[in-house]
C-alpha cells in the first residue's frame, strides 16, 4: 500500500506506507486492565480470561505468547509474588500468589480516565469557578479602576496607559493613580467531595454487572480530581448493611457482598468525614441501584425489610437528607437502575435535601457524574 503526499512545488509524491507497529504488551496490556478491573484485582483469574480470548481472538502469538506477557508484568513493575511469611531466610522468592504493584493499581485509575472521560491534556492548576469577584487567583477579564490597596500584579498595562493617553495627552505623557486599571479576578472554590458506592447484592444480580462501572467511575473521577482539581479532596466509601471507608488503592479490589442497602449508615459516614474539612464547598455523590433496605438499630442489631419502602427506614433516611441540607451539603444521587420504588425513594429523597438525582444507565454514568462534578449543574428528577 502507498500513501499519498501533495507538494505544492513539484505535484503529487508516492511513498511506501510503513504500518505503525503496536508493542504487543501495550496492546494486550489494555485487555488485561480491563480483565483485571472485572475481577476485582485477581490477577490468576484475569490471565485466565486472557487464555480464553485468546482461543477465540488469537490475542498471541508464537512469537509472543501469555508468558512472555507475564514476564513483562514482572520486568515493567506492574506484578510481583507474595512472599511467604513462613519462609527461612530473606531469599526473596514468593509464595506463588500474584499481587498487583502500586504502579498498576495508578495505571487501572488511569485507564478508567481515558476510558470514561477520554484523554484529557495536561493543563495547570484547575478549580471550581464561582460567581464571586474579588480578590482571587484566576484573572476575568474584566477591569475596573484601581482602589487604595489593590494588588499592582494585577495592573492592566495597556488599559492604563491608555487611560494616561487620554487623560493627560501624547506630549505630556504621565501615569498618575487616576488612570490606572486593575483587572478583576474570581475566587476559585476549593470542593470536598464524598463518593457513596452501594455494594449491596443487586449490584450483581438480574445478570447485570454493576458493580464494575461504578468502580470505573470512581477510580476516575479520583483520577481527573488528582490531576486537574489538585486542591480538592475526595473520599470514597461504600455501603451495604454497614458503611465504612475505603483507601483510593483500594477501588480495584472492591466486591459486593450479600448485604442489604443501609443508605442511612452511608450517609452519616459521609456527614461525618465532611464535617472534619475546612473547604466552606462540600458534596456528596452516591451511586445506588436500590431503595434503602436496611437501618442499624439501637440495641445494635439489623432491621431489614427489602419489601417496598419501608416506613421506619425511609423516614430516617429523609432526616438524614434535611440534616445534610441544613449542613450545606448537597447530595446527587445517581441511580443506576429502574426499580419504581427507588424512583419514588429518590423523588423524596431529593426534594428533602435540594439536591440533584440523575436516572442513568451503565453507559452514561461517567459523563453524567463528570458533568455534574465540572460544572455543578442543578438537574432534578422529574
Amino acid at each position: 500500500m502507498e500513501d499519498l503526499h501533495i507538494d505544492f512545488g513539484k505535484g503529487f509524491i508516492f511513498s511506501k506506507h510503513i504500518a505503525e507497529k503496536i508493542d504487543p504488551f501495550d496492546r494486550i496490556f489494555d485487555i488485561f486492565k480491563d480483565l483485571l478491573t472485572h475481577t476485582s484485582g485477581d490477577i490468576d483469574e484475569s490471565l485466565d480470561w486472557l487464555n480464553m480470548l485468546d482461543k477465540e481472538y488469537k490475542i498471541f502469538s508464537e512469537d509472543y505468547t501469555i508468558v512472555d506477557f507475564e514476564e513483562d508484568l514482572k520486568k515493567r513493575g506492574y506484578i510481583k509474588e507474595e512472599i511467604d511469611p513462613n519462609q527461612d531466610g530473606n531469599t526473596g522468592t514468593g509464595s506463588g500468589k500474584k499481587l498487583l504493584t502500586s504502579k498498576l493499581e495508578s495505571a487501572l485509575r488511569e485507564f478508567a480516565l481515558d476510558q470514561i472521560f477520554g484523554k484529557l491534556k495536561k493543563s495547570g492548576i484547575g478549580n471550581h469557578r464561582t460567581s464571586k469577584l474579588g480578590v482571587g487567583d484566576e484573572r476575568d477579564g474584566e477591569n475596573r479602576s484601581y482602589q487604595y490597596g489593590d494588588d499592582m500584579a494585577l495592573l492592566n498595562m495597556t488599559e492604563s496607559l491608555k487611560n494616561a493617553q487620554i487623560n493627560n495627552g501624547i506630549g505630556d505623557l504621565k501615569l498618575t493613580e487616576d488612570d490606572l486599571i486593575i483587572e478583576e479576578t474570581r475566587h476559585k472554590a476549593q470542593m470536598s467531595t464524598v463518593l457513596m458506592i452501594d455494594i449491596s447484592h443487586s449490584m450483581i444480580l438480574y445478570g447485570e454487572d454493576r458493580i464494575t462501572p461504578a468502580k470505573k467511575v470512581a477510580m476516575a473521577l479520583v483520577e481527573l480530581i488528582h490531576r486537574k482539581y489538585p486542591k480538592d479532596t475526595i473520599d470514597i466509601i461504600v455501603f451495604g448493611n454497614e458503611a465504612w471507608s475505603i483507601q483510593v488503592k483500594d477501588l480495584p479490589y472492591l466486591k459486593v457482598g450479600p448485604y442489604h442497602t443501609n443508605t442511612v449508615a452511608g450517609l452519616e459516614l459521609a456527614m461525618d468525614i465532611l464535617r472534619r474539612k475546612r473547604n466552606t464547598n462540600k458534596q456528596i455523590f452516591m451511586i445506588t441501584d436500590g431503595k434503602p433496605s436496611c437501618i442499624r438499630l439501637p440495641n445494635g442489631e439489623f432491621y431489614k425489610n427489602s419489601n417496598g419502602l419501608d416506613e421506619k427506614i425511609v423516614s430516617l433516611c429523609l432526616n438524614k437528607a434535611a440534616q445534610a441540607r441544613k449542613l450545606k451539603i448537597p447530595i446527587t444521587t445517581f441511580m443506576i437502575a429502574q426499580d419504581p420504588y427507588l424512583r419514588q425513594f429518590v423523588e423524596l429523597f431529593t426534594a428533602q435535601n435540594n439536591g440533584k438525582a440523575f436516572l442513568t444507565g451503565l453507559k452514561g454514568l461517567g459523563e453524567m457524574i463528570f458533568e455534574d462534578y465540572e460544572k455543578n449543574r442543578v438537574r432534578k428528577i422529574k
